[in-house]
């Protein structure tokens, strides 16, 4: 006989869960995007930034200083005048590149779904607001 909810012990927890804590590093849509800059190799900063549409100065150098200190990015300052730096995914980062690429291929072959399925279900449930 199953266990009821409430004697049965949690096994799903934010805390505890590393897939969570994977989510946590990676959810962050400028996050993926940046990863995704530095697919094929080194890339220099002015460069990242034209490349992800829409992000900041700000926000490129928050994303890749947290992906530095998660030891997924390696940053390497070129002494000219100015310095120029370079970024490129650590041994580590690289690993990621599969899993990810997996996720924008799901995307890009389902997401046309995901959209039909909220205006569906928007459409049943507009009465309700």
């Amino acid at each position: 006989m199953p266990s009821s909810s409430k004697t049965r012990k949690s096994d799903i927890s934010i805390s505890n869960c590393g897939y969570s804590k994977v989510l946590d590093i990676i959810s962050n849509k400028w996050t993926a995007l940046v990863i995704y800059a530095m697919e094929d190799g080194v890339i220099r900063y002015g460069e990242m930034l034209r490349r992800v549409d829409g992000i900041s100065k700000k926000m490129l150098t928050q994303t890749v200083r947290k992906l530095e200190r998660d030891g997924l990015v390696a940053r390497n300052i070129i002494p000219t005048v100015p310095p120029s730096v370079e970024y490129s995914l650590t041994p580590l980062g690289e690993t990621l590149l599969q899993p990810m690429k997996e996720l924008r291929q799901w995307g890009r072959g389902h997401y046309q779904e995901v959209e039909e399925a909220r205006a569906s279900y928007d459409m049943a449930n507009a009465s309700d607001s």
